[in-house]
């Protein structure tokens, strides 16, 4: 059996085709489509028409890519800056109508407890209680849990793209002014989700995302292409150095440094401000970097519970009727 999975980000649409072979998402084939729709899209603010018409196309030559690698229709979906946007419905429905494809949205929790159990299928039992940390461009995941899924989620907007809009859009490199101004909101809404991490106690905590990934190059993690299973981890003390080093730079001379991408060069300050503010809250000196993370859990999800679970995702996406995120939709506990 091939499935494939199709994710629309703040910044890349990016395609894994993978077979499953006993129970396991292997990848065969990943590409991707960068659309940087958090330079186009305000936060909370409606995805304009231009941005729409080259959604269609990435969407469109993805599902052309999945068909040439032998893999059924993509389990399609979009993160925060589709789901946050007014005009999501309007959104989702031309997607769907010209390219073909059902781009659903889902809730943020939902996306959390995805990205945990692709997180605890790769870091395995061993790893025990697990606290996990996932920055996007438009929201900040958090879980913890100690089997299978998550006892513990959250979502919030607190995503890289969305402080770099709201502290670092006007300055560059930003005041000291600024970045104080910046560890303050997140020290505010991060402060509840902390003090639960910290009183579960995880004995292991993981980092996933792109964002953390770079920042793990940045302060020293082994390059890409050493391939997944190099062990790759983020201290804190480093990315509390890092965060010096980004702040100094304006954004064009950041993307020289290792690891960091130009098209996330000027969101990687406020990337590293979240991360190092997150783990001085919870207490966590160290994160292992993941490579797994909601895409794997997409298709874990739908290997181990079947295709209707994605069925009412997207019924309750299209639904006009439905809040303005679908319900929550917890994953069935074996």
């Amino acid at each position: 059996m091939r499935i494939s999975v199709l994710d629309v980000g703040s910044n890349t649409v990016r395609l894994v085709v993978a077979d499953a072979v006993g129970g396991v998402p292997l990848p065969v084939h990943t590409a991707k489509w960068r659309l940087r729709l958090s330079e186009q899209v305000k936060p909370g603010g409606p995805v304009p028409d231009e941005a729409v018409e080259r959604l269609v196309r990435a969407v469109s030559a993805a599902a052309r890519t999945a068909d040439r690698w032998g893999a059924t229709g993509p389990l399609a979906f979009a993160t925060a800056v589709v789901r946050a946007a007014p005009n999501r419905q309007a959104v989702l429905r031309t997607v769907r109508a010209r390219s073909g494809v059902a781009l659903s949205t889902l809730p943020g929790e939902v996306e959390a407890e995805l990205t945990f159990l692709g997180a605890r299928r790769w870091m395995g039992w061993r790893s025990g209680p697990l606290a996990l940390m996932d920055i996007g461009g438009g929201s900040f995941e958090a879980a913890f849990g100690r089997g299978r899924l998550p006892d513990f989620v959250v979502s919030l907007p607190l995503g890289a793209a969305r402080l770099t809009h709201d502290f670092f859009a006007d300055q560059d490199p930003p005041s000291p002014e600024l970045l104080r101004a910046a560890r303050r909101r997140i020290r505010h809404q991060l402060r509840d989700v902390a003090a639960r991490i910290r009183w579960e106690g995880p004995r292991t905590a993981v980092a996933t995302s792109r964002t953390f990934q770079q920042l793990a190059r940045l302060c020293g993690a082994a390059p890409g292409r050493h391939g997944p299973f190099m062990d790759r981890t983020l201290r804190r003390g480093d990315l509390r150095k890092a965060v010096d080093t980004l702040a100094a730079l304006p954004a064009s001379e950041r993307a020289r440094l290792p690891g960091i991408s130009a098209p996330r060069a000027a969101q990687s300050l406020a990337g590293a401000v979240l991360g190092h503010t997150a783990m001085k809250l919870t207490g966590l000196s160290t994160l292992t970097v993941c490579p797994w993370a909601i895409r794997e859990g997409v298709m874990l999800r739908h290997l181990e519970d079947g295709p209707a679970w994605w069925a009412e995702v997207t019924r309750l996406a299209y639904d006009a009727d439905a809040p303005p995120e679908p319900i929550p939709l917890r994953l069935t506990k074996h």
